[in-house]
C-alpha cells in the first residue's frame, strides 16, 4: 500500500452539524492501522439560508481536538470564531500554513448549500487491528439553521510520509498595552525527535492590536519583528491566503487574501530545548492564543502484521552429532 483513501465514518444527523446555536460534534471511531497521514473532514451542509455572508464554514470552528490511541495529537482552539468574519477563518489559516488543506467549493447560485474539505496532517504510524479516534468539534453558532446535510471522516494512509505534526495545546495569555514576555509551553510527551516548526498567535477578535515592536521569539531575533515584516517572511503578503467568501464570487473562485488580522504564523525553524520565550508589544488590551506546531521524523514504513520475532533452527548435521562424543 502507498497512498490509500479510505472512509471511516459518516453522518446526515443535523445535531451534530453547525446551526443557528453553539454546538459540539463528538464521535468515537475505530480505524484499521497504517502510516497515517491525514485525516480529512468532508461536509456538505445546506441551510435555511446562508450560514456566514462573507465567509465559509471553517469560521464556525471554535476547537478541534484529535485523540489517536489515547494521545492528543491535534488540539487547536481559536481565539475568535464567528459567522460574522470577513477573511478566512483562523482555523483555515492554520491548516494551510502546515501542509494540510482547508477549502470550500464556491458556488454563487446557491450560498446556502456548503461543501468544503478540511484535510488535517498528522503522520502517524498506527499498528494493525483496530486504532481508535475520538474527535471532537466545537461549532460557533451559525447565521441560519441546518436543514439537512453530511459529514464524513476519511484517512489518508501513505507510506511514503515524512513527518508527524502535532498541534499542541494553546498558551492563553493577557495582554495589556506593554511589551510583555509570553512564555509559550511546549510539551515534552510528544514524538521522539519533535521540534518546533511554527508558532502561531491568534487574537481575539479580526484586529492585530500590536504595537510597533510587533513580536519577538528571543531565541530567533534581537530585536521586535513588525507584524507586516512577519507576514512578507512567512508567505501572506504574496496572496498566501485564500478562502471561499461567503459563494457569493460570481466567478466561482478562492478568494485571495494578504493578511488575517488577528493571526499570525512565525517559522521557528526548528526550534527545541523546551518552552518558547516571546517578547509581544500590544497596542490594546487583548486575550491571544500561542499555539505551537511540532513535527518529527517518521521512518515512512508500514506498520508490519502479527508475525515471529524468534527463529528456530534446523540443522540435521549438528543433530546428527549432539549427544555423541565427537
Amino acid at each position: 500500500m502507498a497512498v490509500k483513501w479510505t472512509k471511516i465514518f459518516e453522518t446526515s444527523t443535523t445535531g451534530k452539524m453547525p446551526t443557528s446555536a453553539t454546538n459540539v460534534w463528538s464521535e468515537g471511531i475505530n480505524a484499521g492501522g497504517g502510516l497515517v497521514e491525514f485525516v480529512q473532514l468532508r461536509y456538505d451542509l445546506t441551510f435555511a439560508d446562508t450560514p456566514c455572508a462573507t465567509t465559509e464554514i471553517s469560521s464556525l470552528i471554535s476547537g478541534l481536538r484529535i485523540v489517536l490511541n489515547g494521545e492528543v495529537v491535534h488540539d487547536f482552539t481559536a481565539g475568535f470564531a464567528s459567522n460574522a468574519a470577513a477573511g478566512p477563518s483562523q482555523y483555515n489559516y492554520l491548516i494551510n500554513h502546515i501542509g494540510g488543506r482547508c477549502v470550500e467549493e464556491p458556488n454563487s447560485a446557491n450560498a446556502a448549500n456548503r461543501v468544503g474539505y478540511i484535510n488535517i496532517p498528522l503522520g502517524r504510524p498506527t499498528p494493525q487491528g483496530v486504532n481508535r479516534y475520538e474527535i471532537i468539534v466545537q461549532w460557533a453558532a451559525a447565521a441560519q439553521a441546518i436543514s439537512s446535510g453530511s459529514m464524513s471522516y476519511w484517512i489518508r494512509y501513505n507510506d511514503n510520509a515524512q513527518t508527524t505534526t502535532t498541534v499542541v495545546p494553546s498558551t492563553s495569555f493577557n495582554a495589556s498595552i506593554a511589551n510583555q514576555q509570553v512564555v509559550v509551553r511546549v510539551p515534552q510527551n510528544v514524538p521522539a525527535g519533535s521540534v518546533v516548526s511554527s508558532l502561531f498567535i491568534f487574537n481575539d477578535s479580526e484586529a492585530d492590536q500590536y504595537g510597533t515592536q510587533g513580536i519577538r521569539i528571543n531565541a530567533l531575533s534581537d530585536f521586535g519583528i513588525p507584524i507586516s515584516m512577519l507576514r512578507s517572511n512567512n508567505g501572506d503578503l504574496v496572496n498566501g491566503l485564500y478562502w471561499n467568501q461567503g459563494s457569493t464570487n460570481v466567478d466561482e473562485v478562492q478568494t485571495r487574501a494578504t493578511r488575517l488580522s488577528g493571526a499570525i504564523m512565525i517559522p521557528a525553524f526548528g526550534l527545541t530545548g523546551g518552552d518558547i520565550v516571546t517578547q509581544v508589544d500590544s497596542s490594546a488590551a487583548t486575550t491571544r492564543q500561542f499555539l505551537p506546531v511540532l513535527t518529527a521524523p517518521v521512518g515512512g514504513k508500514a506498520n508490519e502484521p502479527v508475525r515471529q520475532s524468534q527463529s528456530v533452527i534446523g540443522n540435521t548435521a549438528k543433530a546428527t552429532l549432539d549427544g555423541s562424543l565427537m
